[in-house]
C-alpha cells in the first residue's frame, strides 16, 4: 500500500475571494507510522481527508498527483472511493460521542461496518463485532456490544470506534486527534492499543495530533504543518533536533518537569514562513 500526494491544494470559496487552506502539500505514505503536527487550522485534517476525498462540498481540491495504491483519487467516482474508504483506509474521529450513532448499539454499528465491506449474515457479523471488541481489549465485549454510546465512557467509546474501523481490515488507518477528548491515562492506553494493532496487522498509520511528545514517541516520521504547508519533515527519533524556527517554537512552548521555567516562551512568527 502506497499513497502519493504531489502539490495538493484545497481551496474554499468565500464572498471576498477564494481562501487556500492547503498549499502545495507533497508527501508519500506507506506501511509506516507518520505523524502530522501543527496548530489548529494548519491543514492537517484537510490533508488527510483529501486522501479519502472526504472534504466539504464547497471545497475545491487539485493536485498534480493523488493516488492510493495506484488508484487516481482525483478521477475516482463515489463507487471507486467506497471501495477505498473503510475497506482499505479507515478514519478514526476525535470524539466518539459525536461520531457514533446514538440509536444503535455498539455491536450493531461494528456489525454494520463488517457486513458493508465483507458481507455475511447478521449472526456472523455480530460474532465478528464481539471478537473485534475483544481485540481492542474490552473486558466484557458481549455487554459492550449490547450497550448504546451514551452508556459508554469516553475511552470505551473510542475503543468501539477503533473496532469499527478495523472491521473491514484496512491497510491504512488515519487517526484524527484520537485521544483529544480523553484524560491522560486513557490517552496512553488508547495509543498503546493503536500501536499494537497497527504493528500486528501490518497497517500504515497517519496520526494527526497537537501532542508533540505523543507523536514523537509513537510515530516513525513526523510532518510539521504551518499555514497549509509542510515546513519540516524529520524522523520522530530526531524530533528534538528540529531546525525550522516554527517547529522549534512549538517545542519551546511545552512545559518540562526536567527543565522547569517561570515563564514559557511564546511563538514569534516570521512572515517568511508563509512563503514556504
Amino acid at each position: 500500500m502506497t499513497v502519493k500526494v504531489r502539490n495538493l491544494r484545497v481551496t474554499f470559496p468565500l464572498p471576498q475571494g477564494a481562501v487556500e487552506a492547503v498549499k502545495g502539500v507533497s508527501l508519500d505514505l506507506g506501511r509506516e507510522k507518520v505523524g502530522i503536527v501543527g496548530e489548529s487550522g494548519s491543514g492537517k485534517s484537510l490533508t488527510a481527508r483529501s486522501i479519502l476525498k472526504l472534504l466539504p462540498k464547497q471545497a475545491r481540491m487539485t493536485a498534480d498527483e493523488l493516488t492510493f495504491d495506484g488508484i487516481d483519487v482525483l478521477k475516482a467516482g463515489e463507487t471507486a472511493m467506497r471501495r477505498i474508504r473503510g475497506h482499505r483506509a479507515g478514519l478514526i474521529m476525535q470524539d466518539p460521542k459525536y461520531s457514533l450513532n446514538p440509536v444503535m448499539s455498539a455491536g450493531g454499528q461494528i456489525a454494520e461496518a463488517w457486513r458493508a465491506h465483507r458481507g455475511g449474515s447478521r449472526k456472523e457479523a455480530m460474532e465478528a463485532a464481539i471478537d473485534l471488541l475483544a481485540q481492542v481489549q474490552i473486558r466484557d465485549p458481549m455487554r459492550v456490544a449490547n450497550s448504546y454510546p451514551h452508556e459508554l465512557s469516553g475511552g470505551m467509546g473510542q475503543r468501539v470506534m477503533i473496532a469499527m474501523m478495523l472491521a473491514p481490515g484496512p491497510e491504512l488507518l488515519i487517526a484524527d486527534e484520537p485521544t483529544s477528548a480523553l484524560d491522560a491515562t486513557v490517552q496512553a492506553e488508547i495509543m498503546r492499543l493503536i500501536e499494537d494493532l497497527v504493528s500486528r496487522r501490518g497497517m500504515g498509520l497517519v496520526l494527526i495530533s497537537h501532542d508533540l511528545p505523543l507523536v514523537s514517541h509513537f510515530c516513525d516520521r513526523v510532518l510539521v504543518m504551518y499555514a497549509g504547508r509542510i515546513v519540516e519533515e524529520l524522523r520522530a527519533s530526531e524530533f528534538g533536533k528540529a531546525q525550522h524556527p516554527y517547529t522549534r517554537g512549538l517545542l519551546e512552548c511545552l512545559p518540562s518537569l526536567t527543565h522547569p521555567t517561570d515563564r514559557l516562551k511564546g511563538m514569534r512568527r516570521d512572515p517568511s514562513w508563509l512563503a514556504g
